[in-house]
């Protein structure tokens, strides 16, 4: 516990990107508030992943750099809210945040306390994605729909890690089963929302084609999943694909963000 202090109070983010101390325009508050979305699911990943003993240094940094990550942009993002219904959206979400924060540091992971988790990690992620589509709405450009949807597909791959992980720890298992087959579908479908946006560059293409090649990967270790039962290997290549196919969307919602 005294280490995950030391990381929170010292991450660095390694997500491509985000070296922005505020947010600057409409564009890059969709990304950083979508953004939002993937670290509650990373941040829960983080959780399983240490509390079953799954690479345990990657898992610690993901968890803490997450916090340190969501703990900035949200600051960032109550600033710049541009209407008073977008500014109510992230008070909620800070008094929301404050609960999962404490359910994640407050002890070491455990199964007793990944059930809460679980269900603080969709309570966060439920507000920060009505702060993307509020944001997204008041944006009111075809840019900003692929930022949003580019955007999600960070939080897919985390959700669907999250759930695999919670499925292998028995914690609701049948349901986080369902939930990550859902975002599996989910993925694939705005992936081909994407894939056709006559908005892409031959360099979003270019990366839409390699966020391809690595989801062929992350499904297939997916698919080894056995409902309440800890494999160390199959959870950490589920662990490591994950964030293989996030730094990929990570790049290729910045792309769609740059995009005027």
């Amino acid at each position: 516990m005294k280490r995950r202090h030391v990381l929170l109070a010292s991450a660095a983010v390694g997500l491509s990107g985000i070296g922005l101390a505020q947010v600057v325009n409409l564009n890059d508050a969709i990304n950083k508030a979508g953004r939002q979305r993937m670290l509650s699911q990373r941040m829960a990943k983080g959780y399983m992943a240490l509390g079953q003993g799954v690479l345990p240094s990657e898992a610690e940094k993901a968890l803490a750099t997450s916090m340190a990550l969501f703990d900035r942009q949200l600051t960032e993002l109550k600033a710049f809210a541009p209407t008073p219904d977008i500014k109510t959206t992230y008070q909620q979400l800070e008094l929301k945040w404050s609960d999962y924060k404490g359910a994640l540091v407050g002890a070491k992971p455990v199964a007793q306390g990944a059930a809460s988790v679980m269900q603080l990690s969709n309570a966060v992620l439920a507000l920060a994605n009505q702060g993307t589509v509020q944001l997204e709405k008041a944006s009111n450009k075809p840019v900003g729909k692929l930022v949003n949807i580019a955007g999600r597909q960070r939080m897919l791959s985390q959700r669907m890690a999250s759930h695999y992980l919670a499925a292998s720890w028995n914690v609701g298992a049948a349901n986080a089963k369902a939930e990550m087959l859902k975002a599996q579908d989910e993925f694939l479908l705005a992936h081909d929302t994407l894939a056709k946006a006559p908005e892409n560059t031959e360099r979003i293409t270019g990366e839409l084609v390699l966020a391809q090649q690595q989801f062929v990967f992350f499904q297939a270790a997916l698919q080894n999943l056995q409902l309440g039962h800890a494999n160390q290997a199959r959870m950490g290549d589920v662990f490591q694909t994950s964030e293989r196919i996030l730094q990929v969307m990570d790049n290729i919602t910045n792309l769609y963000s740059k995009i005027v």
